[in-house]
């Protein structure tokens, strides 16, 4: 595909990577107005995204120097997008989109700005993640709080809260007051006691990731220096996945936007949200429709199923929404017989070795690869591996779990995450025989890292030397893979030694914040480590590293945004679904979203149910 440097006059500008845009697609990518857009599973939003940022950088409508910002709700869907806009503007345009999740957003801002915090609410610069649940809470409101005030109330009242409500509701509900609050409730009062023991008591402040964002909204709303200089930064932001949008994140977008003259989008599809549990709004669309004048723009068309299972998918939207249109496949059929079919098994070890002999067969007939499979769980993926992955194993398929944890750190998380990524691309450079696409993203990652400007053509020609350089000393140093964990970690120093520890550290603030980026270094030594053991070569080593030739086993929720071939849902037995009487709403637009049935057993798209062409995700 073109890739242009100059400036594209907007008339003449065209969709890039992509044979057409739906007519709805074209009106929102070349909007200048806020906008919502609805949009189904399989209908481009984050194509949507990545033609827009394209035609805002190449115009120049979006001119430099300001920027754009992209917030999504999980990793993968920000680096998706920034990978896609990447690929459809030259570097000089596609180095001014900022993609990013909301909590590495609001992270970067405590981390840069949190010294200007009014005391009370201030953490100390070296402050811990947390990740508090059920337990912790109810251990703080029943001992730790202790008995509070009588002129606030009592320890019975305190005993009243509900544990599910108390970080959702009084904790994190609504933005911090400066001062405090005048007049707690007994909840106020437990909440605000919790900030201040996290904040100021024991040696390290430790916030969660929801704590981070009130305290984000907050010095922005303190510090307008802070907070104009955002929005002299950004003209346009995008918001992926705006459905799992929490108050939290929704409060810091308005503090930020309100009022200016920034373009926002907003994208996603109100029939998936499955985040209701991790405090996401009841529906974000219509607050942002009413706070910042959004036009309601429908996206029709889905690039990625078949016509049969965009039926299927019409059926379940439509028990969420009756109004629901029915999407129109722009994929042609791709198999013979039933798009998905539920099946029914008497034990989970026969389930597991008939799973396991489909899939080889399905290999084996379509020259699939394993990552052309998923193999998805509600919860609790490991207990559901230790029965997958032996009759897997058996048909001579690797099964990972990437739910799995590699020391502190989540498989599928270590895998985004910056250390990791550049690891994984500097030593297939050193490592591999042929590597011209590697020497380029090399080239360009680390070139960003050290702020060398692509069109400083003497400072990348000195740069590309010193790659070379360090490629050539690495492949003599390290001629096989690691023996031990010891040399694992060893290999894992060298390259971060080349590739700069500070100034890794310094561009991505979260590795600045406790011992995150050791963790990840650690993990990162860990899976090396683990890659090689069966493997004969550095290529079969990085391979295993990224998991190319096995099927991932995750959980529905880490698997949103993500494409495959064919998807395997395993274990939908009522067992599975414990939660559903409890929140039905969010359960049911989870089945939705993953086309399923909560009675059935396991349920399979078989091959081409969930693709056709797939240009567009």
């Amino acid at each position: 595909m073109a890739v242009l440097a100059r400036r594209v006059r907007p008339d003449d500008w065209k969709p890039i990577g992509v044979d057409a845009l739906e007519a709805n697609a074209i009106k929102v990518v070349r909007s200048t107005d806020n906008r919502s857009v609805i949009a189904g599973p399989g209908a481009g939003k984050t194509e949507l995204l990545a033609q827009r940022a394209a035609y805002l950088l190449q115009t120049g409508i979006a001119p430099p120097p300001r920027r754009i910002l992209a917030i999504s709700f999980k990793r993968d869907a920000a680096t998706n997008l920034a990978a896609r806009v990447r690929q459809r503007c030259h570097r000089s345009h596609a180095g001014r989109l900022d993609s990013m999740t909301f909590d590495a957003f609001a992270k970067s801002l405590v981390d840069r700005f949190g010294q200007a915090l009014p005391e009370r609410w201030r953490p100390r610069p070296d402050y811990e993640l947390m990740f508090p649940n059920d337990t912790a809470f109810r251990g703080f409101l029943f001992q730790d709080v202790g008995t509070p005030p009588k002129a606030i109330g009592s320890y019975a009242d305190l005993q009243a809260i509900s544990i599910k409500t108390f970080e959702r509701s009084l904790l994190v509900g609504s933005p911090l007051p400066v001062l405090g609050w005048p007049d707690p409730t007994v909840g106020q009062w437990a909440a605000d006691r919790f900030w201040q023991s996290s904040l100021h008591e024991g040696k390290k402040t430790f916030l969660s990731f929801p704590m981070i964002g009130r305290l984000a909204e907050l010095l922005l709303r303190v510090n307008p220096m802070a907070r104009d200089a955002l929005r002299l930064t950004y003209s346009h932001l995008f918001m992926d996945e705006f459905q799992d949008t929490t108050q939290i994140q929704y409060d810091l977008v308005r503090t930020i936007f309100l009022g200016t003259d920034a373009v926002i989008t907003a994208v996603g599809d109100n029939k998936q949200q499955i985040m209701r549990w991790a405090m996401a709004m009841d529906d974000p669309f219509s607050a942002f429709d009413a706070d910042f004048g959004g036009k309601r723009t429908p996206l029709y068309n889905n690039y990625r199923s078949s016509p049969e299972l965009v039926r299927i998918q019409h059926v379940l939207a439509q028990a969420l929404d009756a109004r629901a249109v029915e999407p129109v496949s722009k994929t042609a059929t791709t198999i013979a017989g039933e798009s998905c079919a539920i099946w029914d098994f008497s034990s989970p070890e026969i389930e597991a070795q008939r799973l396991a002999r489909f899939v080889a067969g399905e290999v084996k007939a379509h020259a699939l690869g394993p990552r052309d499979f998923v193999l998805l769980v509600r919860q609790k993926a490991v207990d559901y591996a230790a029965v997958l992955e032996p009759a897997f194993r058996a048909a001579g398929i690797p099964l990972r779990n990437e739910a799995g944890t590699v020391g502190a750190v989540m498989l599928q998380e270590l895998l985004a995450e910056e250390a990791s990524e550049l690891l994984v691309k500097v030593l297939r450079l050193a490592m591999t025989k042929r590597a011209g696409r590697h020497w380029t993203e090399c080239q360009e990652a680390l070139g960003a890292l050290r702020g060398i400007s692509p069109e400083d053509e003497a400072a990348q020609a000195i740069f590309a030397r010193e790659l070379d350089a360090q490629a050539t000393q690495l492949s003599a140093d390290h001629p096989e893979p690691p023996a031990s964990k010891a040399d694992a970690r060893t290999i894992v120093d060298d390259v971060l030694c080349f590739v700069g520890r500070e100034r890794l550290i310094a561009v991505h603030p979260a590795y600045a914040q406790g011992g995150w980026f050791e963790k990840v270094v650690e993990a990162t030594a860990v899976h090396l480590h683990g890659s090689s053991a069966d493997a004969a070569d550095w290529t079969e080593t990085l391979d295993t590293y990224e998991g190319l030739h096995a099927i991932p086993l995750m959980t529905i929720h880490k698997s949103k945004g993500l494409e495959y071939h064919s998807v395997i849902f395993v274990g939908l037995d009522d067992g599975a679904w414990w939660s559903f009487a409890g929140d039905q709403m969010e359960a049911t637009a989870c089945q939705t979203a993953c086309k399923i049935d909560p009675r059935s057993a396991s349920k399979i798209d078989p091959p081409g149910a969930g693709v056709g062409s797939r240009p567009a995700a």
